[in-house]
């Protein structure tokens, strides 16, 4: 039965979770990964592509990562000025630092082993899918990793931020079955909500449109042009002491955020949204009523913080020095603009709106620009802080080399994990046993080693036949799945302004979030459908004359 648990291959054995402070953190590994290249693509320079799709680091950062070689493009190394093609299978190998989430386990409430299927609660902070920065903490890994369910297909989808009920089945048939469900509008759905104020006691019945206008950020507004979105809100109770209402939410469709921002249009938005409830983005009309969509092409130029501002900012690629620095190691002063440049979407600011499907008004612009400024300053302002990686070498992950050029397209295999192999400073003699990179922290690895770890040179080889020479360990197999448990990472390091960074991937590291900024009090609470109906305690903070650290 697809749903038992099976013996895991050592090749498959992920380094565990650790647990501080209500947090469930995840040490750093390197990730490669593998995409075919998408149509919005098409056409575009790799370099504008990444940074227009990506803002965890600078400009500079993408480029200087590029440069290293840690991206290919059907086999051979892209770089900065690649051109995206129809049909290319993008490869790249990541740093991935994780955020922590919270350390409230995922809840099975019922595991149907004749229907095969699972309902499971999940705790608000952790992602349905692997997206962004977030892999090993999505809901399907840890079902994968925690519990040996090796295969579940998610009909259904929960914010990160929001909490609650689904419905997973465990076998292809099952799950083609209940999508229709789904899209069929034939499943009922209740969700528990605290919203802002004192909401009216009669029903509400919202059926406002909703659009996604910004993919990097997932900012979704009411909007003419969007989809239709049904929602019924009724009150289930008024608490004076912190002037919320507890709300009974039947969603008719399944719209991204679609009660959030329904609530937020009605003027009664989710009280801890950090998004639709923050008047730092929407001013202190919170959204109510919507914004202004009358269409604005005018950009402006992102700009630093004021304590940041300098005329070498990593995110500008006009103004810096080269990445990987001079001949002897140090940095390359000279900021040399190139004749003719041309200054990328992401510099000039109008990567704003390019994922939106219509203009974007002056209003949008201006949220969306503020939404992005509380991310950065939430982050302690990393990318502007990003320039650690300039005196350093190239960026690779230590100790492999990735796999042959791909063969002719119609053979090839489409989507799925890219795979990187295992090379010691003599081919003849390694025994190819080494720990892949997408199962274990590099860091790791070698802190693992201790006075054993090897100083001779282990050589990784790009398909244009550079050579990169770095003194690292390698583990084989056996012995890495032996030494999981005791493996440490190592400390982050300092720069001379005393800014922590990875020693790895140079990320400028930033003080974990508090547990109770990690979820919304957005709950799904009940489904009824085919299969019966299910549904969850009712959550703490829904309780009558509940109170919170604000």
């Amino acid at each position: 039965m697809s749903g038992t648990v099976g013996e895991r291959l050592p090749s498959q054995t992920v380094v565990p979770a650790s647990q501080h402070g209500g947090l469930k953190k995840m040490p750093p590994y390197w990730y490669p990964y593998t995409t075919m290249a998408k149509e919005r693509w098409l056409g575009r320079e790799i370099l504008e592509i990444v940074s227009t799709e990506f803002r965890d680091r600078s400009m500079e950062y993408y480029r200087y990562a590029l440069e290293s070689g840690v991206t290919t493009i059907n086999g051979k190394v892209a770089k900065p000025d690649t051109i995206v093609r129809n049909g290319d299978r993008i490869e790249n190998v990541v740093h991935r630092h994780e955020p922590p989430v919270t350390a409230k386990p995922v809840k099975i409430i019922h595991h149907d082993k004749d229907r095969d299927f699972l309902v499971i609660n999940k705790p608000g902070s952790i992602p349905v899918h692997a997206s962004g920065r977030y892999y090993r903490h999505s809901l399907v890994e840890l079902l994968r990793n925690e519990f040996g369910f090796e295969k579940v297909y998610t009909i259904n989808r929960l914010d990160r931020l929001t909490s609650g009920l689904m419905i997973i089945p465990l076998n292809a048939d099952l799950a083609r079955s209940l999508t229709d469900e789904f899209m069929k509008g034939s499943v009922r759905k209740e969700y528990i909500a605290r919203c802002k104020g004192e909401f009216p006691e009669e029903e509400v019945i919202c059926e406002e449109p909703l659009l996604t206008v910004d993919r990097q950020m997932g900012l979704n507004i009411v909007h003419p042009e969007g989809k239709p979105a049904k929602t019924v809100f009724n009150r289930l109770r008024y608490d004076a002491n912190t002037d919320t209402s507890v709300l009974r939410c039947r969603p008719f469709t399944g719209r991204s955020h679609q009660i959030r921002v329904h609530l937020q249009y009605l003027g009664h938005p989710i009280v801890n949204d950090p998004v639709y409830s923050e008047e730092r983005i929407w001013g202190p009309n919170l959204g109510k009523n919507g914004i202004d969509v009358e269409p604005n092409s005018e950009r402006f130029p992102p700009t630093a913080p004021e304590h940041l501002k300098t005329d070498d900012s990593p995110e500008s690629l006009a103004t810096v020095p080269k990445p990987g620095g001079n001949s002897n190691g140090g940095t390359d002063n000279t900021n040399e603009v190139p004749q003719g440049v041309k200054l990328l979407p992401r510099e000039t600011g109008h990567d704003i709106g390019m994922g939106s499907p219509v203009p974007l008004s002056t209003e949008a612009v201006d949220i969306i620009t503020r939404l992005r400024n509380m991310k950065d300053e939430d982050e302690d302002w990393s990318r502007w802080r990003d320039v650690v990686f300039r005196a350093k070498g190239a960026l690779m992950p230590k100790s492999f080399r990735r796999a042959p050029p791909l063969p002719s397209p119609n053979k090839r295999k489409r989507g799925g994990r890219s795979i990187l192999e295992p090379i010691a400073a003599d081919d003849n003699e390694s025994s190819g046993q080494g720990v892949s990179p997408g199962d274990l922290t590099s860091t790791a690895v070698a802190a693992a080693l201790g006075e054993n770890q090897s100083t001779s040179p282990v050589q990784v080889s790009f398909h244009d036949n550079t050579v990169l020479s770095e003194a690292v360990a390698q583990l084989t197999l056996h012995e890495a799945a032996s030494r999981l448990t005791s493996l440490v990472v190592p400390e982050p390091a300092t720069d001379p302004t005393g800014t922590l960074y990875c020693p790895e991937c140079y990320l400028p590291l930033h003080p974990d979030p508090k547990p109770e900024k990690l979820h919304i009090f957005l709950h799904a609470f009940r489904y009824e459908l085919s299969l019966g109906r299910f549904e969850t305690e009712m959550p703490n903070w829904a309780k009558e004359g509940w109170e919170w650290e604000r």
